[in-house]
């Protein structure tokens, strides 16, 4: 028996270091060739690290959270591995380190995901919590048949089973209960009436380490928010020309996807862009280089369970409004599976944030460093509105930009969410040429 030492290979071009995400074994395992050892998280993706010989594992790198450097030992393993047969430092065979380099190479685009899947339930003490990953789809109660499986984070689950609440019997709003779900049974929907605050509801605290993915968004906004002099407009507009349209569409669309209200504002924001060229821009304000874009790689910012990922449509400035549903679609889904690429979570050049529903009266998003401005549709809500000395029912919404001081004056973020005004407002221009 040798000891077999891998150390952490170059997952990623100019990639210099790599967090770990989540342990699949823990000092002791036994492992085989290829088993899935741990999830490594760059600032571009997150990889699967496999075993490169089967054996024991007798040294791990690091905790959780812990950030190690590409070539440094990621773990040692008790293998039968010939050492004879090895050269170099770490006492690979050349035939091993060949097996890794292409694994690295050829294997890695097949192994990248956003973020590690969430577990299904919570582990036990002492067990390794990275080894139990959630079902890939929800399984479809049959007649007469157990229920659906309930998709919720350890978390929910855990301050579910202190509380005894039955999570099959709590309505998610999403596609997983949360912790807002759970607070609406207690108070409305277990029979048992309102439950004031503090009272059946009180939990012990929680202290919960910072890693992977929800890190990596507080560096993102601590940067943003240090180095980006935000300034924010909010202007209302009347959306009900818009949603008509947007209802005629849909009645005749055939088989294309249905359509909501972020397509027909993406073509809006488009349109509008060429007379604000400081709007689409990134600027690199170590080398104080502002580059304005000519195409529009629109950033859209999607909720998951791991946290705030934004997916891109790109050159959205050519597309049309099927095409832009349909890459909302497709990259929303993308996003919250886990399946989204590398190359569709980087490079735009401008963000659009919706709360959708949630949207409420105005927000003040946070900049995507090191894009200039980003702009937050809010809740359309019918309201009363003056028309020609009349009182007519109108939807209405507030509409938020946030934009770099430095790049961008507020005259004109006023001016380009007039023009973003009129067109959404007269919703024909949006097809005009």
């Amino acid at each position: 028996m040798s000891i077999y030492t891998f150390n952490l290979p170059d997952i990623g071009e100019g990639i210099a270091e790599a967090e770990i995400v989540a342990w699949h074994v823990k000092v002791g395992d036994q492992v085989a060739e290829d088993d899935q050892i741990a999830d490594m998280m760059t600032d571009k993706a997150t990889v699967e690290m496999e075993a490169p010989v089967s054996g024991k594992i007798v040294a791990v790198a690091g905790e959780e959270g812990d950030v190690i450097a590409i070539g440094a030992m990621l773990v040692q393993i008790e293998s039968e591995v010939d050492e004879s047969a090895a050269e170099g430092d770490n006492g690979q065979s050349d035939a091993v380190a060949e097996s890794d380099a292409l694994k690295s190479s050829q294997g890695i685009e097949n192994k990248v995901k956003t973020a590690p899947e969430a577990p299904s339930s919570p582990p036990a003490v002492g067990e390794n919590k990275a080894a139990v990953k959630a079902p890939q789809t929800d399984v479809m109660a049959a007649e007469n048949a157990p229920l659906a499986k309930v998709l919720a984070t350890p978390a929910v689950r855990k301050r579910a089973a202190d509380l005894g609440v039955d999570l099959s019997l709590v309505k998610a709003q999403g596609e997983h209960i949360r912790h807002s779900d759970l607070d609406a049974y207690l108070s409305y929907g277990s029979g048992q009436g309102y439950r004031p605050a503090g009272a059946s509801q009180k939990r012990d605290d929680e202290t919960i380490k910072v890693i992977g993915m929800r890190r990596k968004i507080a560096q993102n906004m601590a940067e943003s928010k240090r180095h980006i002099p935000h300034f924010s407009y909010v202007d209302e507009i009347d959306m009900t020309a818009l949603e008509e349209m947007r209802a005629d569409l849909n009645a005749n669309r055939g088989d294309r996807p249905k359509l909501t209200m972020l397509p027909l504002m993406i073509v809006a924001i488009c349109k509008s862009l060429p007379q604000f060229p400081m709007l689409n821009a990134t600027y690199d304000d170590e080398a104080g280089l502002v580059t304005r874009h000519g195409a529009v790689h629109l950033g859209m910012a999607t909720q998951t369970d791991q946290g705030l990922m934004v997916p891109v449509i790109r050159d959205a400035q050519d597309k049309n409004i099927w095409q832009l549903a349909a890459d909302i679609g497709r990259l929303s889904a993308a996003a919250r599976g886990g399946s989204a690429k590398s190359d569709e979570l980087s490079g735009s050049t401008l963000t659009l944030t919706s709360l959708g529903p949630l949207g409420g009266i105005a927000t003040t998003p946070v900049i995507q460093r090191p894009q200039v401005a980003i702009i937050g549709p809010n809740k359309i809500v019918e309201r009363p509105m003056i028309i020609d000395g009349e009182i007519q029912a109108r939807k209405l919404m507030n509409l938020s930009i946030s934009c770099d001081h430095r790049v961008v004056d507020g005259y004109d973020a006023a001016s380009y969410v007039q023009a973003l005004k009129h067109l959404l407002e007269t919703p024909i221009l949006l097809f005009a040429d």
